[in-house]
């Protein structure tokens, strides 16, 4: 049996998708109903929250291992505590229930965000994180869980870290902070962006790294895993071939994007706090970082080989086509794909 936390989003829909395909007995905690994310796939579904220790034990019980997907994702400084409570909190439950029941290995889903590097050189799993800057409760968060899998393991525990990067594919939810960028530029919503750039990664590649470092990692060992470095203008030529949109929205120089972002925030927090900003401050800093990974040594010990940008593009836009979320003029190309409605319920307000 194996257990995976976090089963409704982004990378938790997809890697169950594959390991029922391989024929696994999959079994998820669930926080609340499961959604489209989960419709028609036999899996073993076990009531519950990872904040909640009793209930994480009630999953890992049985089971030989473990996949931690579960995260509150977050680019803004709001939810403190929320987001601590499931990255961190959440995180401690799930080893220790992990250690008590005799699990074989536990593979905790990483962050980008909480590896250290030297502008203009590609980051490495040796980087360390330099506390003292200007971090997001997010990134806090990662570094405090992976410190939390450093200490199961010195308690016996084989535990992994898969260190992912900005995710891009099918099965996008909720949608992710990229899946609405994607549904914004497709149905004629994205008026501007900022130049920029970042690590992306195919969420098949991801959920293949996955699946490696839980069959072949070193235990202890953390991973990064990236499918191409992009500059914003590489991915929104992605978007505009697969849209059938040539025109770009307009370009905003970085420093007035990140100016416009930090007097925005506040704003926003205080007036429409449910709202998730697709531009925070933190977000246009990621960008304006240019930040690379290397991937060598996944590669080398793990046998991971990325794909395509491109091709994780084509096969998010065709799964937003196939349920509804691109106006019909946009997607009239797409096989498989239906007339919907507007994506703007879907993916808020620009």
């Amino acid at each position: 049996m194996i257990l995976v936390t976090g089963a409704t989003g982004h990378l938790g829909a997809n890697l169950v998708r594959a390991l029922l395909t391989e024929g696994q007995d999959v079994r998820v905690l669930l926080k609340g109903a499961a959604g489209p994310a989960l419709d028609g796939l036999a899996v073993h579904r076990v009531p519950g929250d990872v904040r909640d220790g009793e209930a994480v034990g009630r999953a890992v019980s049985g089971c030989e291992e473990v996949y931690h997907c579960a995260a509150r994702v977050s680019t803004g400084n709001g939810a403190r505590r929320q987001t601590y409570d499931v990255n961190v909190l959440g995180t401690h439950h799930v080893l220790a229930a992990a250690r008590r029941a005799g699990v074989r290995r536990v593979v905790v889903t990483g962050s980008l965000s909480a590896t250290g590097w030297r502008r203009g050189v590609p980051c490495t799993e040796e980087d360390l994180f330099y506390p003292f800057g200007a971090h997001t409760p997010y990134t806090i968060s990662k570094v405090l869980a992976e410190h939390e899998c450093a200490k199961a393991a010195t308690q016996g525990l084989d535990v992994v870290v898969a260190t992912s990067t900005a995710i891009i594919g099918p099965h996008d939810y909720r949608p992710s902070r990229m899946g609405r960028l994607l549904l914004d530029f497709a149905n004629g919503r994205l008026l501007a962006y900022v130049p920029g750039g970042f690590e992306f990664v195919s969420v098949g590649d991801l959920v293949a790294g996955h699946m490696l470092a839980m069959r072949r990692g070193v235990a202890g060992r953390k991973y990064l895993f990236s499918t191409q470095y992009h500059t914003v203008e590489e991915l929104l030529g992605h978007y505009g071939e697969v849209c059938g949109r040539r025109r770009r929205p307009l370009r905003v120089p970085s420093p007035v994007m990140a100016g416009i972002a930090r007097a925005a925030a506040p704003v926003v927090t205080l007036l429409a706090p449910r709202h998730e900003m697709r531009l925070t401050p933190a977000a246009v800093d990621f960008l304006r970082s240019r930040r690379r990974a290397d991937c060598s040594r996944a590669v080398t010990e793990l046998g991971y080989r990325p794909t395509s940008v491109a091709h994780a593009v084509r096969e998010a836009f065709a799964c937003f086509a196939r349920r509804g979320l691109v106006e019909a003029r946009r997607a009239p190309s797409v096989p498989g794909s239906r007339p919907g409605r507007s994506a703007r319920r879907a993916a808020g307000p620009s």
